[in-house]
C-alpha cells in the first residue's frame, strides 16, 4: 500500500505526453507525498509546485520554470533553470526572477515569453503558471489585454513543439496552469479545446492516507524513544498495529495532507504512544486530550434506566431505544456496518404527541452523558423556515451581512463539540437546511461560511417532530391520525408510516430517512396511569421545595388529590405540559394567593382540603396550623 500513486499523478504522467496544456484544479494549496524514487527521496512531503518540479525533473525536462503575476518567472527549487530559460526567451533575470506582467500584449509580457519558449525545439521546457485564479479579476468581464493574454496562451498550446532529448526520448513542451477552480479562468479558454486536459486534485483518498501512515513515514509520527519503546511489541503483534492504523485512516477522512502532516507533528510533539495514535485526531479537532466519551461513568450509565424513569414517565420503549443508541456509541459499535468513522455518535428521531417527554429525554441524556443538561443545545426549527435560514444556522458566505458572526449551529459545536444537538420540530425547517443535515449525518463535518471545518463526530443528534399526529384528508383539512384510545403498537405504526411518507412522498427526500435508519423513536400518549405518576412527581416537587426553601409543610387531602387527578386526566391532549398547566392553574397560583393574602411566608403547616374549581380564577379551601 505504501507504493500507492495518486490518480491525479497517474493522469499527469499519461497526458503530459500528449496534451500541451494541462489545468490542475481543486486541492492545489495542499502538500503531497511524493510516491516515487528519483531526485527527491520517496515519501517526501512537498507543496504542489515542488512536487511538480521533481516530477518533471524525473521525467527528463531540461527547463522547469514557474510563473505568478506577482513575481514573474522563477524557480526556487534549484539554481540553473532560470538562466537557461532566460537564454531561450531572450530575456534577463534580476535577483532570481524574470519580471513579466500577465495582462499585456507587449513583447515582455508573460504570455508572449511563454509562447516564445514553448514554440522552440532545442530544450524540453515546462512552464507552470501558479495562482492562475488570481491573474484576472472577473472571468466574465475581462479587459481586452486580459483576453489577448489568454488568447496568446491558446496559441502557445497550438504551437508547442516536441523536443528530442538525449536520455528520455521525445518530450512535449508543456504549459501547466494551477487554479483553485476551473471557472476562475474564462470558460472559452478550456472548453471544447482538444489541446487542454483538466486534472482535478482531490483531498487524499483512503489509499493515500494509508500510504502515509503505513509507509516509511510511520516512525516520524512519534518521538524517537517512544517509537523504539513501543514498536517491539507491535512488531510481534502486527494485527494490532493494523487495527490502529486502519482506525486512524478512517478518522482522518476528508483531511488534507497539510492537516495530516499537522497531526504527525502534533503526535510527535505531544509524545503520543502508538496505542494512542487515534487520540491525536481529537486533540487536533477539539484541542482536548481527554475525550468525555472515554471517561464516562459506566456504573451511572448502567443505572441510566432508573434515572430516566425519575424524569420521563411512561415511555419505556423510547427510553430503551435511546439507551441502545448510546450504548452502541460507548462500545464503539456505531457505524461499524458502514465505511465512515466520522459520523455523529448517534442519531435519533423522536416522534409522537406533544408533551410526551421528547425534549425531557434529550435533556436527561445530556445530564447522564456529560453531567449537565445544558450540554443539550436546542434549536427551534420553526425559526429556520426561510430559504436563507441555512446562513443563520451555518454562517453567511464572505461578503454577506453577518459573515463575521458565523453560524449559530457551527459556533455552538465549535464551542462544545461534546454535546447533544436537539433540533425541535424538524419538519418546520426549510428544505435547504435538510440538505445540510445530509452532509452532517453522513460525513460528520461541515464547512461553515468562514471556511472552517466543524466536526460533529462527538455529538448526538436528535430530531423531534409532531409528524403523524395529524394528517390531511382529500380536501386538505387536518384530521387526527392517532388518539389516546389506540393501543401503543398501533400509534407507533401509524406515526412511523406518516413520518416515512412525509420524507418519501411529500418532501421527495428518502435519503434523509435512510440516514436516520431505524432510529425513529415513537413516544406514546400520556395515559391516565402515567398521568398519575407525572402529577405525583410534580406535586412532590412543590411540597419538597416549600419545605426546603420556606420551611412550609404542605399536604393535600384525599379529596383534593382526587380533584387534581381528575382535572389532569381531562387535559391529557397536551400531554405532560397539560398536566403542568393544570398544576399551575389549580394548585400553584391559588396557593401563592392564599399564602400571600394570609401573610404566610415561612414556618407553617398548610393543608389543602378542597379545590374550588367553580370560581374564576380557581381557589383553595385550606386549613393552617
Amino acid at each position: 500500500m505504501s507504493d500507492y500513486i495518486p490518480k491525479w499523478h497517474r493522469e499527469l504522467e499519461i497526458f503530459s505526453k500528449i496534451k500541451p496544456l494541462i489545468l490542475l484544479e481543486g486541492n492545489v494549496l495542499d502538500s503531497y507525498q511524493y510516491p516515487e524514487d528519483g531526485s527527491t527521496p520517496k515519501g517526501s512531503i512537498l507543496r504542489l509546485p515542488e512536487y511538480l518540479h521533481y516530477f518533471f525533473k524525473d521525467t527528463g525536462y531540461q527547463n522547469i520554470i514557474f510563473y505568478d503575476s506577482m513575481q514573474g518567472f522563477y524557480n526556487n527549487c534549484e539554481n540553473g533553470y532560470l538562466d537557461s530559460f532566460a537564454k531561450l526567451s531572450g530575456t534577463s533575470s534580476e535577483s532570481g526572477f524574470i519580471r513579466a506582467d500577465f495582462r499585456s500584449n507587449r513583447d515582455n509580457s508573460a504570455a508572449v515569453i511563454t509562447r516564445r519558449v514553448l514554440s522552440q525545439n532545442q530544450e524540453a521546457s515546462v512552464i507552470i503558471m501558479n495562482f492562475a485564479s488570481r491573474y484576472i479579476v472577473n472571468p466574465d468581464n475581462m479587459t481586452q489585454a486580459e483576453v489577448d493574454s489568454f488568447t496568446s496562451l491558446i496559441q502557445t498550446s497550438l504551437e508547442a513543439k516536441n523536443v528530442k532529448t538525449p536520455e528520455h526520448g521525445v518530450l512535449k513542451n508543456l504549459l501547466i496552469l494551477i487554479t483553485n477552480k476551473a471557472n476562475d479562468i474564462p470558460a472559452w479558454f478550456y472548453l471544447q479545446n482538444p489541446n487542454v486536459k483538466m486534472i482535478t486534485i482531490t483531498a487524499p483518498t483512503k489509499e493515500e492516507r494509508e500510504a502515509l501512515v503505513k509507509g516509511r513515514n510511520f516512525p516520524t509520527f512519534f518521538a524517537g524513544e517512544v517509537y523504539r519503546e513501543d514498536f517491539g511489541y507491535y512488531n510481534e503483534h502486527p494485527d494490532e498495529l493494523d487495527k490502529i492504523q486502519d482506525r486512524f485512516v478512517a478518522l482522518t477522512d476528508g483531511f488534507s495532507f497539510t492537516e495530516l502532516n499537522g497531526l504527525r507533528m502534533l503526535c510527535k510533539n505531544e509524545r503520543i504512544r502508538i496505542k494512542d495514535l487515534c487520540d491525536v485526531v481529537d486533540l487536533y479537532k477539539y484541542g482536548v486530550k481527554e475525550n468525555p466519551w472515554k471517561s464516562l461513568d459506566l456504573a451511572e450509565l448502567r443505572n441510566a434506566q432508573t434515572h430516566f424513569e425519575s424524569r420521563v414517565k411512561g415511555q419505556d420503549y423510547a427510553v430503551t431505544k435511546t439507551l441502545d443508541v448510546i450504548k452502541r456509541a460507548v462500545t464503539g459499535m456505531s457505524g461499524l456496518q458502514g465505511s465512515s468513522h466520522t459520523r455523529p455518535k448517534g442519531v435519533l428521531f423522536f416522534a409522537g404527541p406533544t408533551g410526551t417527554g421528547k425534549t425531557e429525554t434529550a435533556k436527561t441524556l445530556a445530564e447522564i452523558l456529560f453531567g449537565d443538561e445544558s450540554c443539550c443545545i436546542r434549536f427551534d426549527m420553526s425559526e429556520y423556515g426561510q430559504s436563507h435560514s441555512d446562513q443563520k444556522l451555518l454562517g453567511a458566505p464572505p461578503g454577506y451581512v453577518g459573515y463575521e458572526a458565523g453560524g449559530q449551529l457551527t459556533n455552538a459545536v465549535k464551542k462544545n463539540p461534546f454535546s447533544i444537538l436537539l433540533f425541535d420540530e424538524i419538519e418546520k425547517a426549510h428544505p435547504s437546511i435538510l440538505d445540510k443535515f445530509l452532509q452532517i449525518l453522513e460525513d460528520g463535518r461541515m464547512t461553515d461560511g468562514q471556511g472552517n471545518t466543524v466536526y460533529f463526530s462527538e455529538s448526538i443528534i436528535i430530531f423531534t417532530s409532531n409528524l403523524g399526529i395529524y394528517t390531511l384528508d382529500e380536501y386538505g383539512n387536518r384530521q387526527s391520525n392517532v388518539n389516546s384510545e389506540m393501543p401503543y403498537e398501533e400509534v407507533k405504526i401509524r406515526v412511523r408510516t406518516a413520518v416515512e411518507d412525509y420524507f418519501k412522498l411529500q418532501l421527495g427526500r428518502p435519503e434523509i430517512l435512510n440516514r436516520i435508519g431505524e432510529n425513529i423513536v415513537v413516544f406514546d400518549f400520556i395515559r391516565p396511569d402515567v398521568a398519575k405518576l407525572i402529577l405525583d412527581s410534580q406535586v412532590k416537587k412543590i411540597i419538597k421545595n416549600l419545605a426546603v426553601e420556606k420551611h412550609i409543610t404542605l399536604s393535600l387531602s384525599d379529596n383534593a388529590v382526587n380533584t387534581l387527578t381528575e382535572e389532569a386526566n381531562n387535559n391529557l391532549a397536551n400531554g405532560g405540559r397539560g398536566i403542568g398547566n393544570v398544576v399551575e392553574n389549580l394548585l400553584i397560583n391559588p396557593l401563592s394567593r392564599y399564602l400571600f393574602d394570609n401573610e404566610i411566608f415561612e414556618n407553617a403547616e398548610v393543608t389543602i382540603e378542597e379545590f374550588d374549581t367553580v370560581s374564576n380564577p380557581p381557589a383553595l379551601i385550606c386549613t393552617r396550623s
